[in-house]
């Protein structure tokens, strides 16, 4: 049953119910003005629990400034990105030199950015007219999904002669698609494809060699990857240079002959690919 407490008892019992809530209202300020708190790691707030005034206050600022930075270098490459972005540049969509010759296939399949791009040459016939190459897309397209029985044309892009940038495989321009260019190496990267055949001793235009630039610029920008520098990826299959699951660290641009064994894409555009580079790097604005 209740005990009688008196009135004189009551009113100490209610004033000391008062001050522990004051004292627990402190507190909750207290913590609620404490900088980076709720943010650190449950063994961080074990260890400031353990340690006494002062010690604790200090442990507290060097573990919020320590959660501060880790942020930071987190949100650092989004950052480089956004510095060395390159414009992308004027793209034929493949919906107007394909038309209705497309197949039934499946759906794209895309990585989380572009680190590398790779440089191809098509080995098909380099006296073309420029206005002819919708009907030479649609040749190539139809060789690679036809005879060869692949899903889609392999190339993210292709670039004619005349500097002219073409959609290639299907899945979204502005998107990291990836693609079916380089044996063992077609994710994370974009492949780029030069329409002609450009062997030693055969004339490169620089139209075609500042189109592939841009592309790549554009395309590297996007994940702040340096066109000089390099990649690291795994690769996928060992039909490439490197066994399944073996890492490679090849050039930011690269020839496809770097990943794989091929004469692909010929010695005339592989002496270019410097060029290239020096281009793509500085429409990305790096000295």
């Amino acid at each position: 049953m209740p005990v009688f407490q008196g009135p004189r008892r009551a009113r100490e019992h209610g004033a000391q119910k008062r001050g522990a809530r004051e004292r627990r209202a402190a507190r909750e300020r207290g913590a609620a003005r404490t900088p980076g708190a709720a943010r650190l790691p449950l063994a961080a707030r074990a260890l400031l629990g353990a340690l006494p005034g002062l010690a604790a206050v200090a442990a507290l600022f060097l573990c919020a400034n320590g959660v501060q930075e880790a942020a930071d270098a987190q949100a650092a490459p989004a950052a480089s990105a956004d510095r060395y972005a390159a414009p992308r540049p004027d793209i034929v969509p493949r919906s107007v030199w394909l038309g209705g010759a497309a197949r039934a296939q499946p759906a794209p399949r895309y990585d989380d950015r572009v680190v590398a791009v790779f440089v191809h040459h098509t080995d098909t016939p380099n006296g073309y007219d420029c206005d002819d190459v919708p009907a030479i897309l649609r040749g190539v397209y139809q060789g690679q999904t036809g005879a060869r029985d692949w899903d889609d044309i392999g190339y993210n892009f292709v670039v004619d002669r005349c500097g002219t940038v073409y959609e290639g495989r299907a899945g979204g321009i502005d998107r990291p698609v990836t693609g079916a260019h380089t044996q063992g190496f077609n994710h994370r990267t974009t492949g780029i494809a030069a329409l002609g055949t450009y062997t030693a001793g055969v004339p490169v235009p620089d139209e075609l060699t500042d189109a592939i630039a841009a592309v790549a610029a554009w395309k590297l920008g996007e994940s702040g990857t340096d066109p000089h520098g390099k990649a690291v990826l795994v690769s996928s299959n060992g039909l490439s240079r490197f066994a399944a699951g073996a890492t490679a660290t090849l050039p930011a641009v690269a020839g496809h002959d770097d990943g794989y064994a091929t004469s692909c894409p010929g010695a005339a555009l592989t002496a270019r690919l410097a060029d290239i580079r020096d281009t793509a790097a500085r429409l990305q604005g790096r000295a």
